[in-house]
């Protein structure tokens, strides 16, 4: 994102976050990619009398909708306006994510309403504001060449959820820079590299600080590699090393 991008996300969550707090309930901000969801995060996190949450509709979605509600709103009582639209068609149609964005798109509404989109063999689904769901279901009949029958609060199982696989590293210390050398199998002065140049992201913000300390629970992406959760680290090895249990996401 440019800089005049950020400032405007940023004076969007200001302002959703003034919003909840003059009516007591909860104001979202559209779906956000990764990188601009830790400029959301951070913003949020600044604002006094409120707390934020994410969801993208199932646990390792990748774009995801921030709510920000008042501090005394029950945060099991935020409901994200957003659900999943399936699609169903054949199973020998070879549809991928950009047919299904493209269709979305071209029917004239904002990318920031449509979440991630799951592509499967006969079904797909997209996750997607409520209020376009009625204007969907009408529109589209069609994606690409493919005639699809649309599923409006679809409810069954999610296809091609993205995995996680458990992996186990040891490092020298908690610091980015040995950490992204282990997940990304470099050495550590090419993993400096690669941070400072604004290519990993810690907790969805672009972190160019090789120093920064790495904590369980939070999310390390590095652009070529793949996306992380750190799970804990754990005892010293004989060498006096560091143990680390990620997952990393297919």
């Amino acid at each position: 994102m440019d800089s005049t991008s950020d400032g405007l996300l940023r004076a969007r969550v200001k302002d959703a976050a003034a919003l909840c707090l003059r009516r007591g309930y909860p104001c979202f901000v559209g779906f956000l990619a990764e990188e601009e969801r830790g400029i959301a995060e951070q913003t949020a996190a600044r604002e006094p009398g409120v707390c934020y949450a994410f969801s993208g509709g199932y646990e390792t979605a990748v774009r995801g909708m921030l709510a920000v509600f008042p501090a005394d709103f029950p945060a099991k009582a935020v409901r994200f306006p957003f659900s999943p639209l399936g699609f169903s068609y054949r199973r020998e149609a070879a549809l991928c994510h950009r047919d299904f964005l493209g269709t979305l798109l071209g029917c004239g509404i904002e990318r920031d309403a449509v979440g991630d989109i799951l592509c499967g063999e006969g079904l797909s689904v997209a996750f997607v504001a409520d209020n376009l769901l009625p204007y969907l279901t009408e529109q589209i009949s069609r994606v690409g060449r493919e005639g699809v029958t649309l599923l409006p609060d679809y409810d069954g199982a999610l296809p091609a959820v993205r995995e996680a696989e458990e992996r186990r590293f040891t490092v020298a210390s908690p610091r980015l820079d040995a950490v992204v050398a282990a997940l990304a199998n470099l050495s550590r002065a090419k993993a400096t590299e690669t941070i400072t140049a604004g290519l990993v992201q810690l907790c969805h913000a672009v972190c160019s600080a090789p120093a920064r300390e790495v904590k369980p629970g939070d999310t390390l992406s590095v652009r070529g590699v793949g996306r992380f959760t750190v799970e804990s680290f754990g005892g010293e090895t004989k060498k006096g090393r560091l143990v680390i249990i990620v997952k990393k996401y297919r």
